[in-house]
């Protein structure tokens, strides 16, 4: 019998492969670390996890947000594991093993069914807790996101105006960006419609040491996978100019596939998607504007 796809697994076995692959990483990752960190090395990883699976947005009943299908089972199986005391959650979106995750054998026979056994009591008092509360509906603990802070929709609504730009104007932005990054731009080469040798931009970055490297650009205002003959070509752009370091800016996320022949060779590209260029579009407030917000913890949740 052929062996089932992980995206056509049922949704209990989905969470019980990413129980082993959670703790595996967060071990690579030093113990510590923050939930879209984790996904972005699955998404990296031969795991048997499609990217496509793994990166795929829905649009949410509402019609005005997107979901992400593969987060459903990736945060139960987040939520069995803290509940099962291997992992905790020391500040929202973030993940870390507590000293029984670092020394659990994670290819034990059981181990999934362990995992199972210690979550169901917790999973049973969250359900009464909701019941009691009626604040929440069924399908509540489904819809929560526990990869993103209570502050994050902007993410989504930044990357949803990035898709707005057109091709020329996204370009302008990753400059700005790169440009605030310290590279220092050279105002003839990418910034022309034809004529770059396939480049969306070009600066030097002086280092500490006043050793100047040169540093091609390129932006991809993409919603799809960037594949990896787009890496080839961008490679191909820097050898005209004899850049020594190459910036891929997308909007979206790479191949596993576009990811290895980045790093590939004397020159490492540095690949920039998505989630890190919110990151990096917040760290250098490059036309957005930071808004502090608080949030109510679990003191006001009983009255009495």
């Amino acid at each position: 019998m052929e062996k089932k796809s992980f995206p056509e697994l049922p949704r209990k076995q989905q969470e019980a492969e990413l129980f082993r692959m959670i703790i595996e990483v967060l071990r690579q990752e030093g113990g510590r670390a923050l939930a879209r960190d984790i996904i972005q090395v699955l998404l990296e990883s031969d795991n048997g996890i499609p990217e496509a699976y793994i990166t795929e947005q829905r649009p949410a009943k509402d019609g005005q947000h997107m979901y992400r299908p593969f987060l459903f089972p990736f945060n139960f199986a987040a939520s069995n594991l803290v509940f099962a005391n291997l992992i905790t959650r020391p500040a929202r979106g973030e993940l870390e093993l507590t000293k029984e995750g670092r020394l659990v054998d994670v290819t034990a026979a059981r181990f999934d069914a362990m995992v199972e056994d210690r979550a169901r009591p917790e999973w049973q008092k969250r359900h009464e807790d909701n019941l009691a509360r009626k604040a929440k509906s069924a399908d509540a603990d489904v819809l929560d996101d526990e990869t993103e802070t209570p502050t994050d929709d902007w993410r989504q609504e930044l990357i949803t105006a990035l898709y707005g730009l057109t091709p020329v104007k996204f370009e302008l932005f990753a400059r700005s960006l790169v440009k605030a990054m310290g590279v220092n731009l050279d105002e003839t080469i990418g910034v022309k419609l034809t004529g770059d040798g396939g480049l969306d931009g070009y600066g030097y970055l002086l280092a500490d040491d006043f050793r100047t490297t040169r540093v091609a650009i390129q932006a991809k205002r993409w919603q799809g996978l960037v594949p990896s003959p787009e890496i080839d070509k961008f490679r191909g752009a820097m050898d005209k100019y004899s850049a020594e370091y190459g910036i891929f800016v997308t909007t979206s996320n790479f191949t596993r596939d576009a990811i290895k022949s980045a790093r590939q060779g004397s020159r490492v590209i540095t690949l920039i998607n998505g989630d890190r260029l919110c990151d990096l579009t917040a760290k250098y407030q490059v036309h957005v504007k930071p808004v502090i917000a608080y949030e109510l913890d679990e003191f006001f949740d009983d009255p009495e």
